[in-house]
């Protein structure tokens, strides 16, 4: 008797204190789940880390090296009756603090990947949280200017998408959040070459996006999309007649006479070796299609002698 007593006056004093407002978000009203995924924040039967089934692992730590001091701690946030739990590099959760039996207690989002805008880190995404409907909940966390590292504020702007606002001082600095530093001296090197092309318009601002995410992919600092499995083509490979075949070996060789003019117009040489620019390399990719076709003609006549 006297053990309930004691939880029962711990559990008052948990929700004495979310109503007396010690903590107000900036962003609008939450909308909390109603159905719960586990047995219950109370229930003290199960441990709170079965309770909680994660659909992924979280991405691997990334990003400025000043902010890896924050993997493996957390941090929270109570607003009215719900506890937020902030673990960077890791997740964000949400739990409901009463009486219930079956209180709500859930993965608002697991660590995927940063939010890159004018080479700067512009926030966290955490995604593939608990389901939603037909969707999963996710959640942005910003990292702004603070005297101490604390989770500041909570909403929920978008349905089941979720804001967080964390404060640091590790990210006082102006120069905190850049993504330059961040990268290794071949990949700075590489994004050179990209926005070089860019300014002498070898490549559109389009093809200069492109080229940025997959290089923020090969850092690690973006999570790369997975890509669908090709489909099997149905399109015979073998030209219908020597006609066809020479007519795509002059449209190949006419690409190429295009692109070796427009290299040379910039004064770009196309007589290069590995680890060049993407635009230096076009001569080559090209050249690769014209053996091919060389290739084509060669085996069409073979089928003719055949014949």
């Amino acid at each position: 008797k006297f053990g309930v007593n004691k939880i029962f006056l711990m559990l008052l004093k948990e929700v004495s204190y979310a109503h007396q407002g010690l903590a107000v978000t900036s962003g609008g009203k939450m909308k909390i789940v109603e159905e719960p995924n586990t047995f219950g924040l109370n229930n003290q039967l199960v441990s709170q880390i079965s309770r909680l089934q994660a659909k992924i692992s979280p991405s691997p730590v990334s990003g400025p090296p000043h902010l890896h001091r924050l993997a493996g701690k957390c941090y929270n946030y109570i607003e009215a009756a719900y506890k937020y739990v902030f673990c960077p590099f890791h997740n964000v959760t949400q739990h409901e603090q009463s009486f219930r039996w079956n209180a709500y207690s859930g993965i608002l989002g697991i660590w995927q990947e940063w939010e890159i805008q004018n080479n700067t880190f512009t926030g966290m995404w955490m995604r593939e949280g608990d389901s939603c409907g037909n969707k999963n909940r996710q959640t942005k966390v910003l990292l702004v200017c603070g005297n101490s590292s604390k989770l500041a504020s909570v909403s929920e702007p978008q349905t089941c998408v979720y804001s967080l606002m964390f404060e640091t001082p590790l990210v006082c600095h102006s120069h905190s959040l850049l993504v330059y530093p961040v990268l290794s001296e071949v990949l700075q090197k590489e994004w050179d070459e990209i926005a070089q092309a860019r300014y002498e318009d070898l490549i559109t601002e389009q093809g200069y996006n492109k080229l940025l995410k997959e290089l923020f992919e090969e850092a690690g600092l973006l999570r790369k999309a997975q890509q669908p499995k090709a489909e099997k083509s149905t399109t015979s490979l073998t030209h219908q007649s020597l006609e066809q075949c020479t007519q795509d070996f002059e449209k190949q060789r006419a690409e190429i006479e295009r692109l070796q003019s427009l290299l040379t117009q910039h004064n770009i040489s196309y007589q290069t070796t590995t680890g060049e620019t993407r635009a230096h390399l076009m001569d080559s990719v090209n050249t690769k299609k014209s053996l091919k076709m060389t290739e084509c003609i060669k085996s069409f006549l073979y089928l003719k002698k055949d014949n």
